[in-house]
């Protein structure tokens, strides 16, 4: 069944022993984010954590790592936890292709139990901590911010509505200095109020549940809804609630909703934070919120994410929701496309299989890749593969272009393309040349390269892949009781 809380995922995780609960006292600094970190390099299947005592508060409790590995992914949809990855990657794709799915309007929400509208200072309310020993202050970073385009009324402006997941520094008791990324909507709509010269009504959310998550980081279109992606995820309606402040909706299951706006044409210093580029963002000028009314459940949950570098939660956040819609995107255009993989480094390398029809046919692919709503702002490096490569096996991937690429024919260079400014590779930031490998098979008119002789797997490798992999199952169960005997005699 599908979450629609951030407690009842925690709960499914727990009994799906992907959940730690860390009782002993541990500091804000640095125990958390380098328990976070650790998390991530125990491999693709490490756990969330919730730390339930820390050190200087009654009462607060942080999740971390929450959709931090694939099995995690797998619970939040509600399948078998070790559904491999390529499988949750085409279940993902056929659940986005159901798109819109339901929104429900709900009249209340937990979030409403506890209401602040004076005195409001968020370094009592929240339990912050900085995620790595270079930041410039106390992060927000996994939460769904929602705004809508001020310059339109009535249906058309809540139709504009977006949500999505930016960095949020906390820089005084009400204030926070917010990271708007030119490619993502907030940023068109600050650009409208600031146009308008008025301020831009948002709400910030934390604590929400897994699938808002995922969408909030999604490289949808600018017409979809969020709220109805998430209902399409689900498989059922997507529950909500308009908050009385700003009249935006928000998840109905968030832990805390901050409502303020951002100040027209304001901007202060902001930065440094650790990035999921693996390198410290740096100091820059940017847009000022000022909050007006905090609501919270009672004894709330805070949800922080650990991100340096990769890989961390934030690539596997970030990876299956930038793969599918790249990959709707890409079979519109090209039907031969097979599966694409963008998980690394949020995208900035891009992987595409696909079957060619003509000399040059992958070339076109990976231009197509760069105009994608991802690609225009994300995609640096885009490596095209034959149809018989998995994109998902980076050992298959280094094979094809290890023998199918060729840097004469194969390497197409544009200069002079957008970026996201956090690309430390970037000159001036926000500007990169931008890279498509072929690693095709070349076909006619090419003609370079001798590939006719190419090997193929036995043909019943696949069921003696699945009979092997069953073997070690019996075999593991069966380890597990006679140490469990062991242990008990």
């Amino acid at each position: 069944m599908p979450f629609h809380d951030l407690r009842s995922y925690l709960d499914a995780l727990d009994e799906q022993q992907q959940l730690l609960r860390i009782e002993e006292q541990v500091k804000p600094e640095p125990d958390i984010s380098a328990a976070a970190c650790a998390a991530a390099k125990l491999g693709d299947k490490s756990p969330a954590l919730l730390f339930e005592n820390i050190l200087g508060y009654h009462d607060a409790r942080i999740a971390m790592n929450v959709h931090g590995s694939w099995p995690n992914l797998a619970i939040a949809m509600d399948m078998p936890k070790n559904t491999p990855l390529k499988q949750q990657f085409f279940e993902f794709v056929r659940r986005y292709q159901n798109y819109p799915g339901e929104v429900e309007h709900r009249d209340s929400a937990p979030w409403q139990e506890v209401v602040i509208e004076d005195d409001i200072n968020l370094f009592d309310i929240l339990p912050l901590f900085r995620l790595n020993h270079g930041d410039g202050g106390f992060y927000i970073d996994k939460a769904s911010v929602v705004s809508r385009d001020p310059s339109l009324e009535g249906k058309e402006n809540e139709d504009s509505q977006n949500v999505g997941i930016y960095s949020i520094e906390v820089k005084g008791k009400k204030h926070l200095g917010l990271q708007p990324v030119p490619a993502h909507d907030i940023a068109i709509h600050l650009q409208r109020a600031e146009e308008l010269g008025v301020d831009l009504p948002i709400a910030i959310t934390i604590g929400n549940d897994p699938m808002i998550s995922t969408v909030g980081a999604m490289p949808i279109l600018y017409n979809q809804s969020e709220y109805a992606m998430a209902g399409a995820l689900n498989g059922t309606p997507y529950p909500i609630v308009k908050t009385a402040l700003t009249g935006l909706d928000v998840p109905w299951g968030s832990e805390f909703v901050l409502e303020g706006r951002i100040l027209s044409r304001v901007r202060e210093a902001e930065g440094p934070f650790g990035e999921f580029t693996g390198h410290y963002s740096g100091g820059r000028q940017m847009p000022v919120v000022e909050i007006t009314k905090v609501s919270h459940r009672k004894n709330p949950l805070f949800e922080h994410l650990y991100l340096g570098m990769p890989w961390t939660e934030i690539d596997y956040m970030m990876g299956i929701n930038t793969c599918a819609p790249l990959y709707v995107q890409l079979k519109e255009a090209f039907p031969e496309v097979v599966a694409v993989n963008a998980l690394y480094t949020h995208g900035l390398v891009v992987i595409v299989s696909t079957k060619t029809r003509f000399g040059g046919f992958a070339k076109g692919v990976g231009m197509r890749v760069l105009t994608t709503p991802h690609g225009l702002g994300y995609a640096k490096m885009v490596i095209v593969v034959d149809e018989t490569i998995d994109p998902f096996n980076l050992p298959q991937v280094m094979w094809a272009m290890s023998t199918k690429f060729n840097p004469e024919y194969d390497l197409v260079t544009v200069p002079g393309l957008s970026i996201l400014p956090l690309d430390p590779a970037s000159q001036p930031a926000g500007m990169t040349s931008k890279v498509i490998i072929d690693a095709t098979t070349p076909k006619a008119p090419e003609e370079h390269g001798h590939f006719s002789q190419e090997l193929r797997d036995p043909i019943t490798t696949d069921d003696w892949v699945e009979k092997l992999h069953n073997m070690m199952q019996v075999n593991s169960l069966s380890q597990a009781k006679d140490s469990s005997k062991v242990n008990n005699s």
